[in-house]
């Protein structure tokens, strides 16, 4: 549910913003503010290992009403004393189907896009519920909350690369107000298949144009989401996907060559993409940030493809990867070593906003009756799930929302292992085994589905066996399917599927409309699951119109007490990020958001190069 113009709302990067001496109107003063009141609501996300030291320790910034906190947002976590070069060699657990930025819905493309891109404005790392500058010099915001005027900084520029079509070569092409109408003129672009991005944008209404610098986004409409959705847009370069000044929407989806590349303006240059082995990144050594203390300092950033986890902590060990996730049990069985232990390597845990879940699909009639849905929630040893296979660590998903989160009902607990309740909820729907064959029917057919489980999937390949048995304990006929990641996310798109188990990332100011309102069903939206339910869209439609945090929380509150009873999904855990690194880096920082490579570098003389580049 990615994409770079929106990836502090849909994934767990945060982005800077800056800028000297910036206005800002007294709306946005109180749009600050009902954030802070967000953040003061919310329980402090901790880590569960504390932060190692650090020679240096950058100042926080302090909270100021109506000034910028810093030149450029972010600037006080870099350190001084950071030396440019060295390398980051990190493991991709599948390949991307494509690196477009608005149609791959996939985390990995957004991350990758992430790397490339830059937006109007950035969360801050340490408070992520306070936005600051970073395209943008400045912005104002309407009384009314439905006008954005935004001052760009000039010098700005397009990263240079050579058309994969027509062979021409593109250098130093400046980011204007144009580029930022395109990417809404695309987005809004209906043969674009941009759908979960595309909601965070149907209140939209325009772009005024002003000067080459200057422009005003105009909602149609007071949406809380705007401000996000605004300050996080993205440009997108109309001179590499429309160089003959036509769009083509369709072929925009399909351009393959394109799709294959980056073109971005952001801290870090896409170098290669080596199909099947490995993509490249180079730092920016013209990134517009630099100017004022933010462009990272790791050269290189290397993604190499290695689907299996044995595989992957092998090349960590080796020093073939500098950084790592690691599985529960590697975590707890093999980090236990001298090179952990002497600093060589260095191990860190915290819980982010990311939650896995198993969904059942609507569009199969067993799944349309809660009772059913209840009962295989019922069926499920989460508590047994966690100790066996996430060795405690994880916390056990109620609703979406985070625990602890203000959204999240403090009297709401997850749905029991009760094999016995689930039983009879099962014969209350009519699933009764009448043959005697030991699997439940009903009118002829048979309780049957099945489950699809991502190829490489450590976690999976232990979990479905656990969940096969525990529905075949109470006479539920669960197969297994395990499927490539390109094709995983093909049967989504088609609903061509029964049972998914999958995970989300959700913003710390949390909007459900993407993935649970039922206008989501219709196309490549992200309600894969097609479930509809009318109260459930009213709620969510209001939500998105509340200023009051208050009634923002109360209404989180119902949507969480309806889902919880509803079961769409069953809700599984929000899992700690467990992550090795190579002692060699330096200013290692832990945020709300997990720990940034942007800000992190190696001495001189630990620096490690890329062979052959």
């Amino acid at each position: 549910m990615n994409n770079n113009g929106l990836k502090f709302l849909l994934t767990l990067l945060f982005l800077a913003v800056a800028g000297a001496g910036y206005f800002i109107t007294t709306a946005l003063d109180r749009l600050r503010e009902s954030n802070y009141a967000l953040a003061d609501a919310m329980r402090e996300l901790k880590s569960s290992a504390p932060r190692s030291p650090q020679k240096e320790q950058p100042k926080q910034p302090s909270r100021a009403a109506g000034k910028a906190v810093s030149p450029i947002a972010n600037a006080a976590f870099y350190a001084s004393a950071a030396v440019p070069g060295g390398r980051m060699i990190q493991a991709a657990e599948a390949e991307t189907g494509n690196l477009n930025p608005l149609t791959s819905n996939e985390a990995m493309a957004a991350a990758f896009n992430g790397l490339c891109s830059s937006s109007l404005a950035e969360r801050n790392y340490s408070k992520p519920e306070l936005f600051e500058p970073l395209m943008a010099e400045s912005w104002q915001i309407s009384a009314d909350r439905k006008s954005y005027r935004i001052k760009l900084r000039k010098n700005i520029f397009w990263h240079d690369f050579t058309d994969p079509v027509t062979g021409k070569r593109y250098e130093k092409y400046p980011v204007t107000s144009e580029d930022f109408k395109f990417f809404v003129d695309t987005v809004k672009n209906k043969d674009v298949n941009c759908a979960p991005l595309r909601v965070y944008y149907q209140h939209l209404d325009t772009i005024e144009i002003h000067n080459r610098y200057e422009f005003t986004v105009k909602w149609n409409k007071a949406y809380y989401g705007s401000l996000a959705s605004t300050l996080g847009m993205s440009p997108l370069p109309r001179h590499f996907y429309a160089p003959d000044g036509k769009f083509d929407g369709k072929k925009f989806n399909d351009d393959h060559r394109r799709n294959r590349m980056i073109v971005g303006c952001g801290p870090y240059i896409f170098v290669k993409w080596e199909k099947g082995r490995r993509l490249i990144f180079r730092r920016n050594k013209d990134y517009f940030g630099a100017a004022y203390g933010v462009s990272p300092s790791i050269e290189y950033l290397v993604y190499e493809i290695i689907k299996h986890p044995n595989t992957r902590f092998q090349a960590f060990m080796g020093g073939n990867l500098d950084r790592l996730g690691l599985l529960p049990d590697q975590y707890i069985k093999r980090t236990n070593t001298v090179e952990f232990q002497n600093g060589k390597y260095k191990k860190y845990r915290y819980l982010l906003p990311q939650y896995n879940y198993i969904g059942y699909n609507q569009k199969n009639p067993i799944f349309r009756d809660k009772r059913v849905r209840q009962a295989l929630t019922l069926l499920v040893d989460r508590e047994r799930i966690k100790k066996e296979i996430y060795h405690g660590l994880a916390e056990t998903a109620v609703t979406p929302f985070m625990p602890g989160s203000a959204f999240q009902p403090s009297d709401l607990q997850p749905w029991p292992y009760s094999p016995e309740r689930a039983k009879k909820l099962l014969a209350e729907a009519g699933w009764r085994d009448t043959d005697g064959d030991g699997i439940l029917d009903r009118e002829g057919k048979k309780f049957t589905f099945t489950m699809m489980q991502i190829s490489g999937s450590a976690i999976q390949q232990r979990l479905m066996p656990m969940l096969k048995e525990s529905f075949a304990q109470a006479g539920i006929d669960m197969k297994i399917r395990n499927v490539e990641w390109s094709v995983y996310i093909q049967n989504l798109n088609s609903r061509s599927y029964d049972v998914c188990c999958l995970g989300w990332s959700s913003s710390f100011d949390p909007d459900l409309y993407q993935v649970w309102h039922s206008s989501q069903i219709a196309g490549e939206g992200s309600n894969h699951i097609s479930y509809s339910n009318g109260e459930l869209d009213k709620l969510l439609e209001e939500m998105q119109t509340c200023f009051d945090m208050s009634k923002r929380i109360a209404l989180g509150h119902r949507i969480a007490r309806l889902l919880h009873d509803e079961q769409p999904y069953t809700f599984l855990f929000f899992p700690n990020s467990l992550t090795a690194l190579s002692g060699r880096y330096r200013n290692v920082q832990l945020f709300p958001s997990g720990l940034p490579n942007e800000v992190m570098y190696t001495p001189q003389g630990e620096q490690l190069r890329i062979p052959g580049l």
